[in-house]
């Protein structure tokens, strides 16, 4: 086919996941009940956090950051995902793509960036106790927030924007959703550029984030290790567990999605990685961090309302 030709429709084809007809509803309906708890879980954790006013610190401020960041990524592509299960069919605009693709390359992005403000907020809670609350003020929460979001913006936008100038000489995506790889690999001009740029993007988010988050814990643990304070031990322990613990998983569905990318020959493991990718963080964030012991006590504050109203006698409420 001729390089320079580009393709004139601005529809493309998804490849997707290839399912028999007997796993098909199954698997939809499997994907539904993954989409709907996560949905669940993470609204019910922000409205925990929004009403109770003992909740209003930096750490679960962060954190609302991180489950609006699950959220958006998950309902760009699970939604689009089901209906393409069901579907023989998978077809997609050109725009609708490249705006699937931004959402799903801001949601990688972003969870770096604002896992690298709050390890820099436990940092501060743990080695600089006495300051924190003038250090980590509201203004600065909001503003360690906003540039989070806003270079996840920049690097996404200039991301998509090498890849949006190219032609198009093919119409397939080989994928189960729009990413920048897949963009890029529909033209048949030289993409050396995307390649530079892809490679320098990926490398730039884990290099900070997995930098930033070594020297923090590493001056954590030096100052437990210097006070051999019990109490101190047992605060960094409560509040750095679950945001390693959620760290890690992200790294690791992260570098499971660029390994399979190498491997061609395993283009359904591939496929499944970059699904677990939006998957496996956002369903285990809030679990995690449920478990901290003031989100617990607010979440069973809300439920003592509840149950009152559901223990009293009918006929003393018909009274």
């Amino acid at each position: 086919m001729d390089n320079n030709m580009s393709f004139p429709s601005h529809i493309l084809q998804i490849q997707g996941f290839e399912f028999s007809q007997t796993f098909m509803y199954p698997i939809f309906f499997s994907v539904l009940f993954v989409y709907l708890s996560l949905l669940v879980s993470n609204i019910g954790v922000l409205v925990v956090i929004i009403k109770e006013r003992n909740l209003h610190q930096p750490m679960y401020i962060l954190f609302c950051n991180l489950s609006v960041n699950d959220l958006i990524g998950n309902t760009v592509l699970l939604p689009r995902l089901m209906a393409d299960i069901v579907s023989t069919e998978r077809f997609i605009t050109y725009s609708q793509c490249v705006t699937q693709a931004f959402f799903s390359h801001m949601f990688g992005s972003a969870s770096h960036l604002i896992l690298i403000i709050m390890a820099f907020d436990r940092y501060v809670a743990i080695c600089y106790p006495l300051r924190y609350t003038s250090i980590m003020t509201t203004k600065t929460v909001v503003t360690l927030s906003v540039s989070a979001w806003g270079a996840s913006l920049v690097l996404v936008s200039v991301l998509l924007g090498l890849t949006i100038r190219l032609s198009r000489c093919s119409s397939i995506i080989q994928n189960v959703y729009c990413d920048n790889a897949s963009l890029f690999k529909l033209s048949c001009e030289n993409v050396s550029i995307n390649n530079i740029y892809g490679l320098f993007f990926t490398v730039l988010l884990f290099t900070s984030s997995m930098g930033s988050i070594a020297v923090t814990y590493f001056r954590i643990a030096v100052i437990c290790w210097t006070k051999k304070s019990k109490e101190l031990n047992n605060r960094a322990l409560q509040t750095c567990a679950s945001h390693l613990v959620v760290y890690l998983i992200m790294l690791w569905s992260g570098f499971l999605t660029i390994i399979l990318h190498r491997f061609p020959h395993y283009p359904y493991l591939r496929k499944l990685a970059s699904v677990l990718f939006h998957v496996v963080p956002a369903h285990f964030n809030p679990i995690i961090y449920g478990l901290n012991k003031q989100i617990k006590a607010s979440v069973l504050k809300l439920q003592s309302p509840i149950k009152l109203f559901h223990n009293a006698p009918c006929l003393d409420f018909i009274i």
